[in-house]
């Protein structure tokens, strides 16, 4: 009983600390809502060949697998990535039937992170994690010129930090092994 009760504690205290992670994260970025799902995406190839993009979905800050995409690449035969992501991005937002996301982390930087606020043409916040993954762009966020303002990921929270990091690279690792399974079944 003792060890039930233990648990239920540790649960409790685990969701505890993930809203407020997600309270940072909306204070942060500064969004209209608390980010409850959370969408991340990837696109992954080497010179067009085999591209594939993947979509991850994080609920409460947990990766909820079930809801993870996996896209191949059909209209793009040469590496451009801002062009993957939007036909990723297209096909993912012709699915009215699955939940929108309050807040979707894109892997790239300006051109990506424009690239999909066009494409979406929703009102849903985007932020990106900029190559070498140093700062982060977010649709909320800009300068007085419009341009989104870099935020160094150095200055953020350690739990937002990681809770980012941690969907970025969950959706490099879905779009990386999807890549790899096409290569495979191609040679």
């Amino acid at each position: 009983k003792l060890e039930r009760i233990f648990e239920n504690a540790q649960i409790i205290r685990q969701m505890v600390s993930r809203e407020k992670v997600l309270k940072k994260i909306k204070q942060i970025f500064n969004l209209p809502i608390i980010p409850v799902r959370i969408e991340g995406y990837d696109i992954s190839n080497i010179q067009g060949t085999n591209a594939t993009g993947s979509m991850v979905v994080f609920e409460n800050g947990e990766p909820d697998k079930n809801e993870y995409r996996k896209f191949k690449i059909r209209t793009k035969f040469t590496p451009d990535d801002t062009a993957m992501l939007k036909e990723v991005l297209k096909r993912r937002f012709n699915h009215p039937e699955w939940q929108f996301p309050d807040l979707i982390l894109i892997d790239g930087g300006k051109g990506q992170i424009n690239t999909a606020a066009k494409t979406i043409n929703l009102d849903i916040p985007i932020i990106s994690l900029a190559k070498g993954k140093f700062e982060i762009f977010s649709t909320t966020l800009r300068l007085r010129s419009g341009q989104a303002k870099a935020i160094p990921m150095a200055k953020l929270p350690n739990d937002v930090r990681n809770l980012v990091q941690y969907i970025d690279s969950e959706a490099h690792r879905v779009a990386i092994s999807y890549y790899r399974k096409l290569h495979r079944s191609s040679m």
